[in-house]
């Protein structure tokens, strides 16, 4: 699967954080996410494995692994079950890919995602 952009499909998951799946196949599901200045995505685990990498701006992590700051071209792993929340120092965009799949991150899951 080849996906190509678009500013279109972002949906508003938390106050100021928008996330929009780029591509998924059988065991792997990428996102971007945009997050306001200021955000803040409360502590929380998942079954999956979650890697990143922030594109522009400042996340501040939280959770079983203590805190740290991260800044452009600064990546993470938070492993299946490990707890984690994130606080936006800046607007910031950041890539992440998830396995297994996120069935709530497909996009037509996601569409139907209430606020």
């Amino acid at each position: 699967m080849i996906n190509t952009t678009s500013p279109d499909g972002y949906k508003e998951l938390l106050d100021g954080v928008f996330l929009k799946t780029i591509v998924h196949g059988d065991r792997t599901l990428m996102t971007e996410v945009k997050l306001k200045r200021g955000a803040v995505v409360p502590a929380h685990d998942h079954p999956q494995e979650q890697t990143g990498y922030l594109v522009s701006g400042s996340l501040r992590f939280f959770g079983d692994d203590g805190e740290t700051v991260v800044h452009p071209g600064d990546s993470w792993n938070f492993g299946a079950g490990v707890r984690h929340g994130a606080e936006a120092l800046k607007d910031t965009v950041v890539i992440e890919v998830f396995s297994p799949v996120r069935e709530d991150y497909l996009p037509d899951t996601l569409n139907q995602v209430e606020r």
